[in-house]
């Protein structure tokens, strides 16, 4: 009996994963083809239909991830009701197969996807969105385009910088450099035209520099100067990925530089235990999922139990971002804000699977 409820797990598993892989194809290649579209009617000129093509498909791991508790909860209600639909559940049943076995296996197929969800957002997701900007910025940046993000403000120690267009993470343009003494006193501006990191160091080119001393301002023009500084290219690299497609190393680079001068993390925090219980996420939405198979949805149709997910998943995705703006607006821990909509969809999960007959 036991070898035969193995077996019975495996199928389970199989069952999901196999629809999950093929939502999964589904749903990135509509967000994709979205994005697509989107990115031909926003980019100049500099940008043709082939590089757009590419970065699409630099981004489409980004996407996978970003979609991928979706992707988890429809595959989990196609999968299972498909099971349900040809009363292979209610022959499982009869050989002994309980609901908390079904969940578990359920969750199986969770743990495995949420470790793919780890791999997209740690490694594949942030490299290809960073060689997606890195295309989109080069081919830009040839042709004279504004290209780049901006302003960005940051601090090492007594300088602050303000850049106007971070191109890179190696170089940027139209800059002013604020430089303060212990007593918070303005003691210099430095207005670069442009900078390039080469060998360790800045290299600035079209130097202004006015300096306060006492009573009097003196200004010198500079054509090239070098500038060291604890701002290098790992950390402007952070600039030019948006928040949520940074990897969880990389977000503890960027609050380790932020709390090293004294700024605010709080975003960064938040975005960082989001990425953290991501795949309990996953896990969740698919033990969310089973108890539909046992309620009065379980002779519908794949029509029905799509639109069931999608629901949950709107609705998911909206408890999330209040959770984050509440968290945002009265100063809740990190943990909690971005914990709580998952906390409470597991706990809703685990009542109604055990509720289920």
């Amino acid at each position: 009996m036991s070898r035969l409820l193995g077996q019975l797990d495996r199928y389970v598993v199989g069952a999901i994963l196999g629809l999950s892989a093929v939502v999964g194809l589904g749903l990135v290649s509509l967000y994709s083809f979205i994005s697509f579209i989107t990115e031909i009617d926003q980019s100049s000129d500099s940008l043709g239909v082939g590089q757009i093509f590419v970065v699409t498909l630099l981004s489409m791991p980004a996407g996978l991830y970003v979609l991928m508790p979706l992707v988890a909860m429809l595959g989990t209600l196609l999968g299972v009701g498909q099971l349900a639909a040809q009363s292979e559940i209610t022959a499982m049943r009869a050989a002994g197969y309980s609901n908390l076995r079904l969940g578990r296996a359920a969750l199986i197929a969770g743990l495995l996807m949420g470790l793919l969800a780890v791999g997209l957002g740690e490694s594949v997701g942030p490299i290809g969105q960073q060689a997606a900007e890195r295309i989109k910025a080069g081919i830009e940046a040839d042709v004279g385009g504004e290209s780049g993000v901006g302003p960005v403000w940051l601090r090492d120690g007594g300088n602050v910088y303000f850049i106007r267009r971070l191109q890179a993470e190696d170089r940027f343009a139209d800059a002013q450099i604020y430089r303060f003494d212990v007593a918070l006193n303005l003691r210099s501006i430095l207005s670069v035209d442009s900078a390039r990191y080469v060998r360790g160091r800045w290299q600035f080119k079209g130097v202004s520099e006015t300096r306060f001393d006492g009573q009097s301002v003196r200004v010198q023009q500079r054509d090239v100067l070098a500038w060291q500084s604890g701002i290098d290219p790992e950390v402007l690299e952070l600039y030019v990925l948006e928040a949520d497609t940074l990897s969880v190393t990389g977000l503890l680079r960027l609050i380790a530089y932020l709390d090293g001068n004294g700024l605010d993390t709080r975003e960064q925090q938040l975005e960082l235990w989001r990425k953290m219980i991501a795949p309990l996420t996953v896990m969740a939405m698919v033990l969310f999922a089973v108890p539909f198979v046992f309620g009065p949805t379980r002779g519908g149709g794949a029509g029905q139990r799509l639109l069931i997910g999608v629901l949950v998943g709107i609705g998911f995705h909206l408890l999330n971002e209040i959770s984050a703006n509440f968290g945002a607006l009265y100063g809740w821990p990190a943990p909690l804000a971005a914990g709580l909509p998952t906390a409470v969809l597991a706990l809703a999960a685990v009542a109604r699977l055990g509720a289920a007959r």
